[in-house]
């Protein structure tokens, strides 16, 4: 192995880099599927400036990164045969943040949260938190029918890449996936087509969707995201085009799937869908808040 090197960078530069590390990282942690990281990138498009990044590398492979979504959002990840290196993200990540950092972490992360506990962070004591639910891809029962009219298929033109994007919108109440970016995400590794599907309503237009990633390396797919148009709930919509893309996982080759959804009881109805289709809980996660640090001028 060569020497230890950070680099660092206006957004996430090194994206397949940092994948490498969550390949490597996933079959212990559970947790940073190389799909969460895509789909972080796409919200990051067109945000460079709010999203630094820094990379370790030891030769060239990739063995820590942080990445800060400004004022003080950070993900992190470290290879568990370097726990030193969770001191050194933190130490970028406190000097280059605007304020007071979060990080959130899960369980089997131990030596990120021995670090963090270590360097004074609390951890809190309620509030959102996610819980990282999977399933085997055996045994999957039949995709549900659907409402009259209602159909499960891929995206096939830049009006159901555009349609996709506006039910996220929609779903979520959030503004930043556009057309533009979900079709740039559409090029992005590992991105497949045949694993992000979307209902199509009676009159058209899409309504729903499912956009699944495979990490062929651990033979494992997951759901991110997941929505579906407030005036088209309550159908199975969600349940019929999450089970059709576990069927499209295990054509893959897959022997898993895995989704976070949150764990607490102010947003229940996402982890009661899955729990229904057969996914069980295994880790969950902690947010942890950073000292608050003295003006220099103090």
């Amino acid at each position: 192995m060569g020497a230890m090197r950070r680099r660092e960078h206006a957004g996430p530069v090194a994206l397949r880099a940092m994948q490498g590390l969550a390949v490597q990282c996933f079959p212990a942690a559970g947790y940073r599927h190389i799909g969460d990281l895509t789909w972080n990138w796409c919200l990051a498009l067109d945000r460079a400036g709010e999203c630094p990044t820094a990379i370790w590398t030891e030769g060239d492979t990739a063995v820590a990164w942080g990445w800060l979504d400004l004022p003080g959002e950070l993900m992190l990840q470290v290879d568990p045969r370097h726990p030193g290196l969770a001191d050194e993200v933190l130490d970028w990540a406190e000097r280059t943040a605007d304020g007071p950092l979060t990080a959130e972490v899960a369980e089997t992360e131990p030596h990120l949260v021995a670090a963090l506990e270590r360097r004074g962070y609390t951890r809190a004591a309620d509030g959102p938190f996610m819980v990282c639910l999977g399933r085997p891809l055996a045994d999957l029962p039949a995709v549900p029918d659907l409402p009259d009219g209602y159909t499960v298929r891929a995206q096939r033109d830049h009006a159901d890449v555009a349609g996709r994007a506006a039910a996220h919108r929609a779903a979520f109440g959030s503004t930043r996936v556009t057309a533009g970016r979900h079709a740039r995400m559409r090029d992005t590794w590992p991105y497949r087509p045949e694993l992000d599907l979307v209902v199509v309503a009676p009159a058209g237009g899409v309504v729903a969707y499912c956009q699944g990633w495979y990490d062929r390396a651990n033979r494992t797919g997951e759901f991110e995201p997941v929505g579906t148009h407030p005036g088209h709930r309550r159908l199975g919509l969600a349940r019929s085009v999450c089970t059709a893309v576990l069927h499209a996982f295990a054509a893959a080759g897959g022997t898993r799937a895995v989704v976070y959804a949150r764990g607490d009881d102010a947003y229940p109805v996402p982890r009661r869908l899955y729990e229904s289709m057969g996914f069980g809980a295994y880790t969950r996660t902690h947010t942890y808040t950073g000292p608050r640090r003295r003006s220099p001028n103090v």
